[in-house]
This record gives structure tokens, C-alpha cells and sequence, in this order.
């Protein structure tokens, strides 16, 4: 099928299998959403990982053998891109915009479920942009692989029809669970292979084409660092981690990772989200810093570049551009308990306008034209006073939602402890 291009901007989706170590017969199905442009320059790439929905439904092998049929997969059924519509955010400068959709399977009640806490997903994230980074928007990635030169399919030439980016410059963003399995895509190969291998997550993934053509990638690991993601900052919209014995270990030690890491990194919450401030194994943010971890605080160090922000009336799911009738349920059941009358964001709403303005406000900082492997021109003083910062410390930063000052007046708070 021929990507559908409209205004300078095309769509394509992506299916494939990703094998975490071939070392290890662990194998995910994976498709991915892009949107890319149309000169097939792209500047940079967000790739977002979603917060609901992430996997497969009671249906899905029924549906998958009927997809097979017609060419089809339930996986694009999921749609994230539907729900979190910020492609306006990367026009301006350029950019692309990825989603992927991953058949983790959580829970035998709600096996179409992902509550976070698994970094299998993170890791899948990384996997998707570098996969979008080396071989573009194409299922077809065995005939671009190198190491199949000599087989009759091989046809380099394709990379040029299928290529769309400038650079391997990405950043890492979700909502919800989505947030935290965005902290662990953040961290970069090397640390996923490092932190990975010690808590029995091993990750040198191959890819491979559907499960009709066995066709098969190299490790990524013998990939050259052009050809991977390189992480350039990452933005977490109430991020949600969990605890699920053996499944979901959380995601602490890719925070200890990213604390280390000197990049630019965002963490959205609501005043009024439970999910994240509550229920969120540990909390995203928490004021009580004698009593209680946060994953914010997990990412405290004197190089830490992260901030937090704190939106008014501020909800779970008010982030979304599309209503979720299953995202819905998490501030259904957990209402606001601080002012339970408060009329909170809903999706495709304020709060939706205002994340995607983050997002374009947030590429701004990195510079057009920059090379493989690049990142923020600047120290963290630079970042610290960059227009992106100027415009988020404000009470109103877009004229329409506030946000919620923390102790010292400022509207945000930096995890930097060389800023206390």
C-alpha cells in the first residue's frame, strides 16, 4: 500500500516482530504509526508510546486469522495516533511522529491491558524509532539489510523511497504507562543492554518480516550508532508505573539511569490525576519529600535535567485529543480527592491544545539542520533559561490553563539537586 499523503505530511503503518536477544526465544509483535514529511527530510522524531490499549483483546487471534486473510491486523485497530493527535506540534520544525502498538499481554481478566511497570514496552519503543531510523517507512526491511546482499531480494536502492529522516535525533514520550516505559526508551542502547541484562530483560533485538517471510535482521548491536536512536530529551504526561511480581519489576532503575543523563526531560501531572499521584506504584510527584519516593525525586542528581509541572484541574485523561471510554475510567473511579466538585479537563479539550503546544514548544530548543547523534546545544543553565523554560514557568503558559505553583512560587520544579 502506498503511504496516504496529505498537506506535506504522509501515513504509514508498519508491522514486524522483534526478537528481544537471539540469544533467547522471546518475540513481540509490534506495528507502528508514522507520520513523516512528505520531502523525506524529517528534522528529528517523537515517538510516543501510548497509555491504554496497548496490546491484544479477547478477540485477537480470531481477528489475527482473519487479518490474515485480507491483509489486515487487529494491532492498527488500536489506533493510538487517533487519541494523541499531536502532529500539528511537529510541522513547523519539520519533525516526525511515531506510535507503536505492542501484543504484551498483563493480566489474564483484561489481557488487553498494559499497566505498566513492564520495561518489555520501553524497550519496544526503542526498538520501533530505531527501526524507523535505519530502514524508514517500509515492512520490507530485509531488502535494505546489509547483511542479505547476496540473497535475490536485496535492493539498497530502497532506502531512498523509503528513508525520511535527516538524523537519528529522537525524543521519548507517553501518557500514563506509556510515560514510564517512555523513561526507559530515554536512557539509550548501551544502558537498555546494561540495565537489561541485569535484571533478566536482555535486549539485542532482530527483527523479523511478519510470520509468513522469516526474513531477519542483524542484531542491533552490530547496527552503527547512526543507525539507532539517540536519545535527545523525553516527555512523561502523568506517567504511571506498577508492580507485578516477575511481569512488571517497575522502572526505577532506568530513573536512576536518567538522572545521570544530562537531557532536557518534562513530567506533566494533574492536580487532580489520582492515577498518577496515587495509584502509580511510585507516585510520578509527591510534595510530602520526608515520607513519601516519587519517580520524580528517582530522578533527582546534580545532573538531572529534569522539571515537573503541575496542571489545574488537571485530569488522567485530559491530555488526549479523542475521548477513551476506557482511559475515562481512571478519573471515573478515582475522582479528585483534594476538591471532588472541581470540573476537571476532559479530552479533546484545553489540556489536549495545551500538550500539543508543549510538544512544538519542546522541539523548538533543539537546532534545525542538526547532525546524527545530536541533542540541545547548551549547558543546563542554557536549558534552564531556554524559551521553552520561560514559557512553561508561568501561571498560564498558553493563556488558557494554569498551572499550580509549587513551594517557592515557581510554576516549575527542577529535579536538579544543584538547584536546591
Amino acid at each position: 500500500m502506498q503511504p496516504i499523503c496529505i498537506n506535506n505530511y504522509c501515513f504509514e503503518h508498519i508491522h514486524t516482530w522483534i526478537q528481544y536477544d537471539k540469544r533467547f526465544p522471546q518475540f513481540i509483535e509490534v506495528v507502528i504509526e508514522v507520520f513523516y514529511p512528505e520531502n523525506r527530510q524529517a528534522e528529528g522524531l517523537v515517538m510516543f508510546n501510548h497509555g491504554f490499549l496497548i496490546g491484544n483483546d479477547l478477540l485477537f487471534y480470531p481477528k489475527k486469522i482473519i487479518g490474515g486473510l485480507l491483509n489486515d491486523n487487529p494491532l492498527f485497530g488500536i489506533n493510538p495516533s487517533r487519541y494523541y493527535n499531536y502532529t500539528s506540534a511537529i510541522v513547523e520544525h519539520n519533525w516526525a511522529m511515531a506510535f507503536v502498538t505492542a501484543s504484551h499481554m498483563q493480566s489474564v481478566a483484561m489481557p488487553w491491558i498494559d499497566f505498566g511497570g513492564n520495561p518489555r514496552v520501553g524497550q519496544d519503543a526503542y526498538a520501533a524509532a530505531s527501526y524507523l531510523i535505519k530502514y524508514g517507512a517500509t515492512d520490507e526491511f530485509y531488502k535494505i539489510d546489509e547483511h542479505n546482499r547476496n540473497r535475490s531480494f536485496y535492493n539498497r536502492e530502497l532506502i531512498l523511497q523509503t528513508g525520511f529522516m535527516k538524523n537519528n535525533n529522537v525524543i521519548f514520550a507517553g501518557h500514563s504507562v506509556g510515560g514510564v516505559h517512555a523513561q526507559v526508551a530515554s536512557v539509550g542502547f548501551e544502558k537498555l543492554q546494561e540495565i537489561g541484562k541485569s535484571t533478566s530483560r536482555s535486549f539485542d533485538p532482530v527483527l523479523y518480516d511478519r510470520e509468513f517471510v522469516p526474513a531477519v535482521s542483524s542484531p542491533m548491536s552490530s547496527w552503527s550508532a547512526d543507525e539507532r536512536a539517540n536519545p535527545v530529551g523525553f516527555i512523561q504526561l502523568s506517567p504511571v508505573d506498577m508492580h507485578v511480581p516477575i511481569l512488571a519489576p517497575g522502572m526505577a532503575p532506568y530513573r536512576k539511569a536518567l538522572a545521570e543523563s544530562s537531557i532536557p526531560g518534562v513530567m506533566v501531572i494533574g492536580q487532580c490525576d489520582n492515577a498518577c499521584l496515587n495509584m502509580s506504584q511510585p507516585p510520578a510527584w509527591s510534595a510530602d519529600k520526608a515520607e513519601h519516593t516519587s519517580q520524580f525525586r528517582e530522578l533527582a542528581s546534580d545532573k538531572s535535567w529534569s522539571v515537573v509541572a503541575n496542571v489545574e484541574k488537571g485530569s488522567h485523561c485530559g491530555y488526549l485529543t479523542e475521548q477513551s471510554p476506557l482511559c475515562s475510567v481512571a478519573d471515573m473511579t478515582n475522582p479528585c480527592k483534594s476538591t471532588p466538585a472541581m470540573q476537571l479537563y476532559k479530552a479533546g479539550g484545553e489540556e489536549a491544545l495545551f500538550t500539543t503546544e508543549l510538544v512544538k514548544r519542546f522541539i523548538d530548543i533543539f537546532p534545525e539542520n542538526d547532525g546524527y547523534n545530536g541533542g540541545f546545544k547548551g549547558d543546563f543553565n542554557q536549558w534552564r533559561g531556554s524559551d521553552f523554560m520561560k514559557w512553561l514557568d508561568k501561571k498560564s503558559p498558553d493563556g488558557v490553563i494554569n498551572l499550580v505553583s509549587f513551594n517557592d512560587g515557581k510554576y516549575v520544579d527542577f529535579a536538579c539537586e544543584c538547584y536546591k
